[in-house]
């Protein structure tokens, strides 16, 4: 039975939305993933580590995902509802999660960590990051580009052009550099992405809360209305993410 427009949306309202697993959207959402593995090529790199520090984790998914911790494994967050659920995750495997409210400075020593990691962090400090690594050291990550998932936000907000240059990999570059990182590494790619109902987007803007700010069904209700209209003619809302990998050492 096909489910109205009114029911998508207090499916989608009433679906918890802490941590940083989507597997919600299973069947009502899909997006193509990098070429490079991030996660794959994290787990590696943090095997041979001797102090990792994870910047941003959420709620330690993706860290947990690992193989194997080095003898220091630090991870930061700032949402309390992630800090709970990556202490519960993380923890068992002898990680300490540390509350940070994503401003500097971070809350550890001059050159604590050979390994300083991070996917999809929602800001980069780079000179922080720099003063905590040894030399030597590695600073590997998954950013959100520019304009990802850009048909979104124009769609809810109108024209952004400006905006469209903000994380361009040339910019985050030159930052990391001027902050005495090496740019070992950096690749970009722009991937496609499908929502297959009204209630996968209401879903995905409440839980990735940058891509429409302060963003309500109440508020946007009319737009999520067309947007469901044009769903139901066209099958989907086609979109694309925009993924920029990074691995830079300290001089």
């Amino acid at each position: 039975m096909e489910r109205t427009f009114e029911a998508l949306l207090a499916e989608a309202e009433s679906a918890p939305v802490a941590g940083w697993d989507f597997s919600w959207l299973d069947g009502r959402a899909t997006e193509q993933r990098p070429s490079w593995g991030y996660q794959r090529s994290m787990s590696a790199r943090l095997a041979t580590a001797t102090a990792a520090l994870d910047i941003q984790t959420g709620g330690g998914e993706v860290l947990a995902e690992a193989a194997a911790f080095p003898p220091t494994m630090v991870a930061t967050e700032s949402w309390p509802p992630n800090i709970a659920k990556a202490t519960a995750l993380l923890h068992p495997r002898g990680a300490v999660v540390v509350a940070d409210a994503d401003e500097p400075p971070l809350p550890f020593a001059d050159a604590a960590f050979d390994l300083v990691t991070s996917r999809h962090p929602a800001t980069v400090q780079w000179h922080e990051i720099a003063r905590v690594l040894r030399p030597g050291g590695t600073y590997f990550a998954q950013h959100v580009g520019p304009a990802s998932v850009f048909e979104l936000v124009e769609y809810f907000l109108g024209p952004q052009p400006a905006a469209r240059r903000e994380r361009h990999p040339d910019d985050e570059a030159a930052a990391a550099r001027a902050a005495g990182l090496e740019i070992v590494d950096q690749r970009h790619e722009r991937l496609r992405m499908e929502f297959y109902d009204i209630g996968a987007i209401v879903y995905f803007l409440r839980k990735v809360i940058w891509i429409v700010p302060r963003f309500t069904v109440e508020v946007y209700r009319d737009r999520l209305r067309t947007l469901h209209d044009h769903i139901e003619r066209r099958g989907s809302f086609l979109a694309h993410s925009s993924r920029t990998l990074i691995e830079a050492r300290k001089l």
